[in-house]
């Protein structure tokens, strides 16, 4: 017999894998150069040469056995130490090794966190649309998603809404920034915002609130538009990041937490996540993976091919007549529904082989999510298909 948690996940599967597998089934019946899949977020940009040679060299220089062995739960030190290195110069932080924790992903690093501060039935807050699978993160621990209404058209968080959604029973709250589904950036004023109303909250409930920033898209951001790194507006916050998006390596497995000087009792904090990655059964990140990016930290894939894809497609579907979010960052395009069920929308698109993500999967009924960060030639292909939709609607003649 199936547990409840284990019912409640496939009653809750992800609605973007099931597209996926929907566009390879419809390729398979049609041609995959017929079929527009724009439903998995998985990068299109090349990996850096760095990245391949340094996994080359590491294979070929160092000893197996060490290699491919245990370490501590935490990470090698060098990786770590790097990796702090890195982001003291990129951001003027002092943080030093023992505040990161190498991670397998944004993923394993968001469950070792919560596996590490939340008891059952404590609230999490989220900020709609938001990654359908922090649903699943929080509910691994029997805590429960609180969610705050976003402003429209800016797809800014209602800060109001936010302080009233806080209440004793908020232990966390998590944001992604840039944001998936919207592309939308929060900015400084915005973040500094949200740091003091927790520190209020705080203060009033007498218990740390902890804030979760996951930043898979960090470096994913244009037009200069700038990502602030928030532990200097809010000391009880754990960074998330992962180089799936970075470095194009979605499938490697491989990212890190920060838990900074500034938290209440970090250093406990920081062993308590540590011993999560173990007892949630991570036991370390991935050896190679993690000697691979520490060589890899000043790297990134070429953020050109995601920007001339972005305006390719933003371009083009405005001037159908299709209202869009302008992507600040990430690699989606958050469409409104032409009509109220975007559920139907989704179906009649399929009928143009074009595969889009419904908003419900976000919880933000009435839009849909396109993840650009395909082929450009594809795009360029669904073009047709789109009008067709369009004109469907009678959004253009």
């Amino acid at each position: 017999m199936l547990s409840k948690q284990m019912l409640y996940n496939l009653e809750n599967s992800s609605a973007i894998r099931q597209m996926f597998i929907e566009g390879q089934e419809l390729a398979a019946r049609v041609g995959a150069e017929n079929v527009y899949d724009f439903s998995l977020g998985n990068p299109a940009a090349p990996v850096p040469e760095a990245f391949t040679q340094a996994l080359l060299d590491i294979i070929q220089t160092e000893d197996s056995l060490t290699l491919h062995g245990y370490m501590n739960n935490a990470g090698y030190p060098e990786v770590r130490q790097a990796v702090a290195d890195s982001l003291n110069r990129r951001f003027g932080l002092s943080l030093g090794m023992e505040n990161i924790i190498m991670t397998n992903g944004a993923a394993g690093a968001i469950n070792i966190v919560f596996k590490a501060i939340l008891d059952v039935e404590d609230d999490v807050v989220v900020f709609r649309p938001y990654f359908g699978e922090y649903r699943s993160y929080v509910s691994n621990w029997h805590g429960r998603c609180v969610e705050v209404d976003p402003l429209l058209p800016s797809f800014q968080p209602d800060l109001e809404d936010f302080e009233r959604k806080i209440d004793e029973r908020t232990k966390a709250v998590i944001l992604n920034n840039p944001v998936n589904p919207t592309g939308v950036v929060y900015s400084a004023e915005t973040l500094e915002s949200i740091a003091r109303i927790l520190e209020r909250k705080q203060a009033e409930y007498r218990h740390e609130i902890y804030l979760l920033v996951d930043e898979p898209y960090r470096e994913l951001a244009y037009d200069g538009v700038d990502v602030p790194y928030v532990t200097k507006f809010y000391g009880n916050t754990f960074v998330i990041y992962s180089f799936s998006k970075t470095l194009s390596v979605p499938g490697e497995r491989i990212g890190y937490v920060v838990v900074p000087p500034a938290m209440a009792d970090w250093e406990n904090m920081a062993n308590a996540v540590t011993v999560a990655n173990r007892v949630c059964g991570f036991i370390n990140a991935p050896s190679l993976l993690q000697k691979a990016v520490a060589r890899c930290l000043d790297e990134k894939c070429d953020i050109g091919f995601y920007d001339r894809n972005r305006r390719l497609l933003y371009d083009a579907l405005t001037g159908m007549g299709f209202q869009c979010v302008r992507p600040e960052g990430a690699f989606y395009l958050f469409v409104r529904s032409p009509e109220e069920n975007e559920k139907q929308f989704v179906a009649r698109a399929k009928k143009h082989n074009l595969i889009l993500v419904s908003g419900s999967t976000f919880s933000m009924p009435g839009y849909v999510r396109l993840a650009y960060c395909v082929k450009t030639d594809m795009i360029q292909r669904s073009l047709p298909a789109f009008e067709d939709l369009a004109r469907e609607y009678n959004l253009i003649p």
